[in-house]
C-alpha cells in the first residue's frame, strides 16, 4: 500500500495512559489509516515520491480532537451578525446596537447574537431597554443559549406578531406583558421562526462559503471532527457538496432532529436516514429535546425556579418521547437528548431504562446532552445504563459565576446552583464523559474547552474564582473527553481516539504537551498541524 503521510520527530501522546509512546514517527496509508509507528529511519523508508513528509521537530501528536456537540451550519449563519457576547450591561448593548444601526441602509435588518441575559440584571428580559435605539429598525437578537431571541417592535410588526401564540413545543412562547402585548422575547425555535420566516436570508452561495470558512477555522483550531446536533434546512446538502469538492476539513457525525408530534412515519424516515452520507460525513443518531434552558425559564426542573418557571417538558406529552426513544432503540439508533434540568435528565434516563427493559441493551449508546444540574441519585445511572454524558464546561465558565449572582444561579437557588455541571462527579461515577462547545453558544477552539473543564473560570477574566472547582477535570480527563470519549460515544473506539495501526489518521499536533501546560495557558498553545483522513487540513507556516 502506498504511503500518504509520514510524520517524523514526533512525541506521540497516548490518551489512554497519558504517557508518550516509545516510537517517534508515524505513517499513514492511502486508506487514511495509521499504517505504522516506529523510529524515524524505519518510518521514513515507507515514504514514496507522492508521500507528504513532515518533520515535527519534537511537537506533540494526539489523536484528533473532536467536539462532542456543535452546530456548524446554523452557527456559520448566526455568527455573521453583530457579536453581543462581549456586552456586560445594557449600556454596552445599546452602544453596540447604535453603532450597527448607523451603518444600516433604509429597511435593512439588524441581526445580533450571543446576548447574555445577565446584562438585564433583575429587569425582565425584553426589548424595552433598546426601543429607542431600534426605532423603525427590524432587529432580531439571538440570546447566547440560541433557544431564545429578542425581536424589535418593527420585526414583530413585519412578522404579524401582536399577541400570544400556541405551539406544538410546550415550552415555546411569545412572551407577553399583562396586557397581552409582546415584550419582544421569543422562547424556543417555534416562536423564533415566526420572525425568521420574514427576515432576509443570505444566498445559498454565501451560506456555503460561510460554512466552508467556519470549518477551515475549526481545523486551524485543532478540531478533526464534530458530533453535529442538527440537520436542519439544507445542511446535509451543504456537507455533501463540500465533501464532494474535497473541501470538508472535519469528519462529521450528524444527528437530525426528532421533534414533538413526529409520527410513526417520521420515525421510520429518520431510521432509514441513518448511515447515509459521504466520505467524511454521515448521518448517525437522532437529536431530541426534553427541555429548553434554565436562563429563559424553559428547562424542566423537579421544582420550579425562583420565578415559578421551568416546570414543563419540551414534549407536551413526555410519554410520547419515551415511546419514540423505545422505537429508536429497537431499531438500533442511538439518540442524543438535550436535557438541562434535573427532571429532564431523569426522564431521559428513565426512558432509556424502559427501552432497554423492553428490547435489551443491543449495544445502542444513547446520550444526554448538557446535564447542567442533577442530584446525587442521578449520577450512577449513566454508568448503569451505558448512557453517554455529553457536557459543555465552558457554559459554566462563561455564563455563571462562582458567587451565584448570575441569572442561571439566581433562578435555581443555592442548592441546585451548587450542582452545576458535575463533570468530575459524572466521571468518577463511571460515566463516559464527552466534552464539547455547543458552538455557536460558546467558542469552538477545543483547547479552550479542555482548559475550561480544568479551571472552570470565566475565559474573559481568569482572575475570577472558579465555579465549583471540585468539579474540575484533570488534564488527562479533559483530553480523553475530546478523544477517546467521542470515539466511544460513536461506537468507533476500534477506529478512532488512539494512535495505533489501523486507526484513522485524524491527528492534532501541538507545540507542547497539553497535559503539562497550565490550564490557563492551554488556549494559547499553538496548533501546528491538523490531519484528517491522513491529509493536512491545517499546517502552521513554520512547520
Amino acid at each position: 500500500m502506498r504511503t500518504r503521510l509520514v510524520l517524523l520527530s514526533a512525541r506521540l501522546l497516548d490518551p489512554a495512559t497519558g504517557a508518550f509512546l516509545p516510537q517517534s514517527a508515524l505513517a499513514v496509508g492511502e486508506d487514511g489509516r495509521i499504517s505504522a509507528l516506529g523510529a524515524d529511519r524505519e518510518v521514513r523508508s515507507l515514504a514514496g515520491p507522492a508521500t507528504t513528509v513532515i518533520d515535527l521537530k519534537g511537537a506533540v501528536v494526539t489523536p484528533g480532537l473532536v467536539d462532542g456537540h456543535l452546530h456548524p451550519v446554523s452557527g456559520a449563519e448566526l455568527t455573521h451578525g453583530l457579536d453581543l457576547s462581549g456586552c456586560a450591561d445594557l449600556d454596552d448593548v445599546r452602544e453596540a446596537l447604535a453603532g450597527r444601526v448607523r451603518a444600516l441602509g433604509p429597511g435593512e435588518w439588524l441581526f445580533g447574537w450571543g446576548l447574555d441575559p445577565n446584562v438585564f440584571g433583575e429587569r425582565p428580559v425584553g426589548t424595552a431597554p433598546f426601543d429607542a435605539v431600534l426605532e423603525g429598525v427590524p432587529a432580531f437578537l439571538l440570546l447566547f443559549d440560541a433557544h431564545s431571541a429578542l425581536a424589535g417592535r418593527r420585526a414583530l410588526e413585519l412578522a404579524g406578531i401582536d399577541g400570544p401564540r400556541t405551539f406544538d413545543q410546550a415550552s415555546a412562547e411569545v412572551v407577553c406583558d399583562r396586557d397581552g402585548r409582546p415584550t419582544g422575547l421569543l422562547q424556543e425555535d417555534a416562536a423564533c421562526e415566526l420572525v425568521e420566516r420574514v427576515a432576509p436570508r443570505p444566498s445559498r452561495a454565501q451560506r456555503r462559503e460561510r460554512l466552508a470558512a467556519t470549518l477551515r477555522s475549526m481545523a486551524a483550531a485543532g478540531l478533526t471532527g464534530g458530533h453535529v446536533m442538527d440537520a436542519n434546512g439544507d445542511s446535509l446538502d451543504l456537507y455533501g457538496e463540500l465533501d464532494a469538492a474535497g473541501q470538508l476539513p472535519l469528519r462529521l457525525r450528524v444527528a437530525p432532529w426528532c421533534q414533538p408530534g413526529t409520527d410513526a412515519d417520521g420515525v421510520r424516515a429518520l431510521v432509514r436516514q441513518q448511515g447515509t452520507g459521504g466520505v467524511l460525513w454521515q448521518v448517525a443518531g437522532v437529536k431530541l429535546f426534553m427541555d429548553g434552558t434554565i436562563d429563559n425559564g424553559t428547562a424542566w426542573l423537579e421544582r420550579p425556579d425562583r420565578n415559578g418557571e421551568s416546570v414543563r417538558a419540551f414534549w407536551p406529552d413526555p410519554a410520547a418521547y419515551t415511546h419514540v426513544i423505545g422505537e429508536f432503540h429497537r431499531a438500533g439508533v442511538a439518540t442524543a437528548t438535550h436535557a438541562i434540568g434535573d427532571a429532564a435528565v431523569r426522564h431521559a434516563l428513565d426512558s432509556v431504562e424502559k427501552a432497554q427493559a423492553s428490547h435489551g441493551t443491543g449495544g445502542v449508546r444513547h446520550r444526554v446532552e448538557h446535564i447542567e444540574t442533577v442530584p446525587d441519585d442521578t449520577l450512577h445511572r449513566f454508568r448503569e445504563l451505558g448512557v453517554i454524558a455529553s457536557v459543555q464546561p465552558t457554559h459554566c465558565c462563561d455564563f455563571t459565576r462562582a458567587d451565584h449572582t448570575d441569572n442561571w444561579s439566581r433562578r435555581l437557588g443555592e442548592e441546585r446552583a451548587s450542582r452545576a455541571w458535575r463533570c468530575r462527579d459524572l466521571w468518577e461515577s463511571g460515566a463516559t464523559v464527552v466534552l464539547g462547545s455547543d458552538w455557536p453558544i460558546a467558542p469552538y477552539p477545543p483547547l479552550g474547552v479542555m482548559a475550561g473543564a480544568r479551571h472552570r473560570r470565566p475565559s474573559r477574566d481568569l482572575g475570577m474564582p472558579p465555579h465549583g472547582p471540585e468539579q474540575a477535570l484533570t488534564a488527562l480527563q479533559s483530553l480523553r473527553g475530546m478523544t477517546t470519549g467521542p470515539a466511544y460515544a460513536a461506537g468507533e473506539e476500534h477506529l478512532a481516539g488512539r494512535l495505533a495501526p489501523g486507526h484513522r489518521a485524524d491527528l492534532t499536533v501541538l507545540a507542547a504537551d497539553p497535559l503539562t501546560t497550565a490550564a490557563v495557558d492551554l488556549p494559547a498553545l499553538p496548533v501546528l498541524l491538523t490531519v484528517v483522513d491522513g491529509r493536512p487540513t491545517h499546517r502552521d507556516p513554520g512547520l
